[in-house]
């Protein structure tokens, strides 16, 4: 999905400043999606804008300097389904927790530990956030987004019980690899 695409789909759910698309791209539902900076929003939207498929108002704000307000056109919303439709790029998936992993070897037990722990928390707040949402929230009761969630709520406990049930294991390579290796003269 392209930032284009991402200010699109957030201006479908609802009319948002160009901060607002930030923080829900980073912090909100749509950070699953894409990864998108003020740097690459705000010159998205000045194309989205220049091509009519958003508008874009001004209210004013006390002390402040009027904020900008976005909203998707019908023609925006075509576009944005049409993007819907053709085929999707691989999904990605980065993890500064798989580049320790993939190092245990050359690291301590300890540091292994450490990040397994940390992995854990991760995914345990992100499950308590996602529930939540889901539980209270009034966005998080559109079908889509409920399907959405319960995706990720699967896809965080699988990983969580994997890691559970094989941490052990990473902490082992670690260890093994510490051991001072026998030599043929002992």
């Amino acid at each position: 999905m392209s930032v284009r695409s991402l200010c699109l789909a957030i201006l479908s759910f609802g009319d948002a400043t160009g901060y607002e698309i930030r923080k829900e791209s980073t912090d909100g539902r749509f950070s699953y999606f894409e990864d998108a900076s003020f740097g690459s929003i705000y010159p998205a939207l000045a194309r989205l804008e220049s091509e009519g498929l958003v508008t874009v108002r001004e209210e004013p704000q006390a002390g402040k300097p009027a904020r900008k307000v976005y909203s998707i056109t019908e023609a925006g919303r075509s576009e944005f389904i049409s993007s819907l439709c053709e085929p999707q790029a691989k999904d990605t998936f980065k993890s500064p927790f798989l580049l320790i992993a993939l190092n245990a070897a050359q690291l301590p037990p300890d540091v292994i530990r450490r990040a397994l722990e940390r992995r854990k928390a991760q995914l345990q707040e992100e499950l308590r956030l996602l529930t939540e949402c889901s539980q209270q929230k009034e966005e998080c009761r559109h079908p889509g987004s409920s399907w959405t969630q319960n995706y990720g709520i699967a896809c965080m406990n699988f990983t969580l019980a994997y890691l559970e049930e094989h941490g052990e294991a990473l902490i082992k390579i670690a260890e093994d690899a510490a051991k001072p290796v026998a030599t043929a003269a002992e």
